[in-house]
């Protein structure tokens, strides 16, 4: 795939001239002309959706920077009431950072879930996969960063509860988490070093993005039946076939985009926020934005404060080893049925993890249901269902992965992109390829 021959032809001598010094726009034409498999479904589209989400954040978020305060006493005012008040737009632009930042993590899910499905990790896409797991780790710490910016109840609070938890390590925890605050305590230098680091870090994912779509273009991409493509017939351009198609998708995802950037702007904030920080006042609830929840559920479903960290870097862990706990040869879950039902039960898992990061840890799951005492009387449901998520969470890689791979059979598998395998055109013999389609 990496190989295919380039189809531009320079047609002005100024680009003669530069195809000989810098091909930038050889490259450009060798992307868009680059053979795509022809079977691909709209879940591919989640990766132009993720480019556009970077995009916007990175300029809404520069935008921004111009106009924010990062020090204690200034930067709640400089959001609520500078941004929000006084900059021309500046209400819609904190609305598109803000809700952006919710919108990119809702397309980085679907798009890890498809990869997990067609089972986009496997040979020879390892680093590609491995790239993509480092990209959502530096969007974890940038949205993390990001939240405490506004310096409210709950982002000063959350600061405080998560840098914490680097104390929790032996000899260099209480030296890493003073480094951190910049001091003893979150304050002044701490919101300066999160405002800087998440200023610095969007350019860092983007020169990861770079390297993914460099990874990508080396293997070619994967497809939902999991067969490598073996002849031209089974490809097509990625240009006009996929890019009309990213962009529809694209124009989609930006209607339910606006929907929460008009409607609903604070829907996917939290009220304490809307307050200024008070280091004397600790809020009734400390709660990460939604797409932290299921991490902060197992970080809470161990008493154990090391135990509790250790257990949430290794659920992050879990995913860049996948590679080599998946034992079976079959990629796509299409022609795996048993391994696809325990993959949804793992995604009903995750749901309830971040169903109970937001729960407060003494509450009930329903008013009035009687708490579990199997162990410790203070324990409830919620704790327990933790528990047992956390639980299944870990099984699905370490056990279930490694073992149905090697004792479940798979159904058949196609021999091409298209070829039918579970059934066959009228007056085919079994085994003749299907004419190829030439939608893209």
């Amino acid at each position: 795939m990496s190989d295919h021959p380039s189809t531009y032809q320079p047609n002005s001598g100024i680009e003669r001239w530069l195809d000989t010094r810098l091909p930038i726009i050889r490259f450009g034409a060798d992307l868009m002309s680059f053979p795509t498999p022809r079977n691909l479904n709209y879940w591919y589209t989640f990766g132009a959706i993720l480019a556009f989400c970077l995009g916007v954040q990175i300029v809404t978020g520069i935008v921004l920077a111009m106009h924010y305060d990062p020090s204690g006493v200034g930067a709640f005012m400089s959001v609520q009431r500078g941004i929000m008040r006084d900059v021309n737009y500046g209400w819609l632009l904190r609305g598109i950072h803000a809700n952006g930042a919710s919108m990119f993590f809702l397309a980085v899910y679907l798009h890890i879930l498809r990869g997990l499905y067609y089972g986009s990790y496997k040979a020879p896409r390892e680093v590609l996969w491995l790239l993509g797991c480092v990209i959502y780790v530096l969007m974890m710490a940038t949205a993390f960063m990001g939240y405490v910016l506004p310096w409210g109840q709950m982002s000063f609070w959350g600061a405080k509860v998560i840098t914490s938890l680097f104390g929790a390590f032996p000899v260099i925890g209480k030296p890493l988490t003073e480094l951190l605050w910049g001091g003893f305590a979150v304050d002044d230098p701490t919101l300066t070093r999160f405002f800087s680091l998440h200023y610095l870090l969007p350019f860092v994912i983007a020169a990861v993005v770079a390297l993914h779509i460099w990874a990508l273009h080396v293997p070619g991409n994967a497809n939902p039946t999991g067969v490598e493509v073996k002849s031209k017939s089974d490809t097509l351009p990625f240009h006009p076939y996929y890019t009309v198609k990213d962009l529809f998708a694209i124009s989609v995802f930006m209607i339910l985009f606006a929907v929460f950037v008009f409607y609903m702007p604070e829907a996917l904030g939290k009220v304490d926020n809307q307050v200024m920080a008070d280091p004397l006042k600790t809020p009734a609830q400390i709660v990460p934005e939604w797409y932290l929840l299921p991490f902060y559920a197992i970080l809470r479903a161990i008493p154990d404060k090391l135990t509790g960290v250790l257990a949430l870097a290794g659920a992050l862990g879990m995913l860049f080893i996948l590679p080599w706990l998946d034992t079976s040869k079959v990629r796509s879950m299409r022609y795996r049925p048993q391994y696809r039902l325990f993959f949804f039960i793992w995604i009903v898992a995750c749901a309830a993890l971040g169903w109970c990061g937001s729960q407060e840890p003494d509450g009930q799951i329903l008013e009035g249901v009687k708490t579990f005492t199997l162990i410790d009387a203070d324990l409830n449901s919620v704790t327990w269902l933790s528990r047992f998520a956390s639980i299944y969470y870990f099984a699905y890689f370490l056990v279930i992965t490694p073992v149905l791979g090697l004792t479940e059979k798979p159904l058949p598998v196609p021999d091409s992109l298209y070829t039918p395998v579970l059934s066959h055109p009228a007056g085919a013999p079994a085994g003749a390829a299907a004419a190829p389609e030439t939608k893209g």
